[in-house]
Parts: C-alpha cells; sequence; structure tokens
C-alpha cells in the first residue's frame, strides 16, 4: 500500500509541510526532510523549483529562485534523495510544475521516484484530461500518486470528475490567490470548507494555502483531514535555518 494511503488512514488531523528543494543552502534537503519527520509531521511536499512560477506567491517564489541559483536540479535533487528511505518513513511528494518533468522525461521522472521512494506528486499546471490520456498508466505503473487541486471557483461538476480520476487526496486550494498571500479564514472560505464537506466526496481533502499558525490549522482542518503549510515554512527557515525546525512544527500543533 502507498504510504499516502496508509497515512490518510490515520485516526488524525494530518500536517503536511511544503519547503523548496536546495532552500536556503543546496545540500539542505535531506536535513530538513529528516527534521520534519522527527518532529512529527505527517507527510512532506518537497518544491521541484521552476524559473516561472505562476501560482506561487513571493515568499516562494524568491526560495525557487535561490534554489536554482544554488544550482538545485531535477537530477541533483534525485542524487540527494536517494537513501532518504534508509530514515525517512512517512509520505513524500514532489510538487511543482510539469515542464521539467517533461524535460527529464516523464517515465524516466516517475521511474526514479519509484526507485527513491517518493510517494506522489502535485503538478497544477498538468490537466486533468491530459493526465488521463497521455500520463495516468505511466503514474500507476511507477505507484504515484497523482494529487490534482481544487479551488472555490472549480464547479461541484468539476469537482466530482476530480474526486473520481484522484485516488489519495485532493488538494483543496483555500483560496484563488497565490501563495502566502492570506493570513487566516473569512466567511467565504469557511463556506466554501462547508461546501465540500457536505459533497461527501470518496477522497480526503487536505487544505492548502493561508495556513501559516495554529489557529488558521485548526480552522483549515475542521471539516478536511489535513492542511498543507509552505510560505510559512520557508519564512521561517528564511529567519532561523535549518536548525529550529522543531520550535517551528510545535508551533502549529500546540
Amino acid at each position: 500500500m502507498n504510504r499516502i494511503h496508509q497515512k490518510l488512514q490515520e485516526d488524525k488531523k494530518i500536517l503536511s509541510i511544503y519547503f523548496t528543494a536546495g532552500y536556503p543552502s543546496l545540500n539542505d534537503t535531506v536535513k530538513i526532510i529528516q527534521d520534519l519527520e522527527k518532529n512529527g509531521v505527517d507527510m512532506i511536499e518537497i518544491g521541484l523549483p521552476f524559473s516561472d512560477p505562476l501560482a506561487d506567491g513571493p515568499t516562494i517564489q524568491a526560495s525557487s529562485t535561490q534554489a536554482l541559483k544554488n544550482g538545485m536540479t531535477t537530477s541533483l535533487l534525485f542524487q540527494q534523495l536517494k537513501d532518504i528511505r534508509e530514515s525517512v518513513s512517512i509520505p513524500l511528494i514532489l510538487m511543482g510544475y510539469f515542464n521539467p518533468v517533461l524535460q527529464h522525461g516523464v517515465e524516466e521522472f516517475c521511474k526514479k521516484c519509484q526507485e527513491i521512494g517518493i510517494d506522489g506528486l502535485i503538478l497544477p499546471d498538468l490537466p486533468l484530461d491530459v493526465y488521463q490520456e497521455d500520463y495516468e498508466t505511466i503514474f500507476k505503473k511507477y505507484g504515484l500518486v497523482n494529487v490534482f487541486l481544487i479551488t472555490p471557483q472549480t464547479s461541484d461538476a468539476r469537482i466530482r470528475q476530480i474526486d473520481a480520476a484522484s485516488d489519495g487526496f485532493i488538494y483543496m486550494v483555500s483560496s484563488a490567490s497565490v501563495t502566502g498571500s492570506q493570513d487566516g479564514f473569512g466567511n467565504n472560505q469557511e463556506t466554501y470548507f462547508e461546501r465540500i464537506a457536505d459533497m461527501k466526496l470518496k477522497n480526503p481533502q487536505v487544505v492548502g494555502f493561508g495556513i501559516n499558525n495554529s489557529e488558521t490549522f485548526l480552522q483549515a482542518t475542521k471539516q478536511a483531514k489535513g492542511a498543507i503549510i509552505g510560505s510559512a515554512f520557508i519564512k521561517f527557515l528564511t529567519q532561523h535555518g535549518v536548525d529550529k525546525i522543531g520550535d517551528f512544527v510545535k508551533g502549529i500543533r500546540k
């Protein structure tokens, strides 16, 4: 069974953390992953830095730019992660844009993911129909869960379509803005959370965008299975480096 499926079956709210591979320093990737697991994080999304990150706010964009300047590449990330399963057991997901995957070769990329123990992919700019027609068989061949995103603007019909095509969780973007641009959730988001909960989808939902402290984590997970924190964690790394990761996680899970 895929580690994502195992984790989703646990009777707890899931805390997932996103960070950009190769940031703050080129060789921080493995230490960050190990420290996040050690401090009780349930799932990790490793960001593939990209030169034109459309959905990312300034914090993640800046980390992506710096990681590329540091010399991070897809091939180097695979090299860094080759022994990760000797020390880490929680689900690991690669998140990024489809172009670097295409450049690497989709099948070769998926094969490499399986070899090092990656459990899933989040590729926000890979359309559902293109995935189903061209890539679904490849992803499944290498045991990878593909995670789709929904937003408050996604129609019920489209959400049902995504739910039917999914086998893991649905990434529930809390608003139509870029990452890191919100501070807390208002009535619109609460209504959206309730609307999705009332749809009784087969796949659990994990909320992303706008979660930056224990209060927003609790708000986001009241109806959903879990929440993802990205920009707030990257800001923390920028300010404090990689040696105080435990302090960040404790601040979320009080």
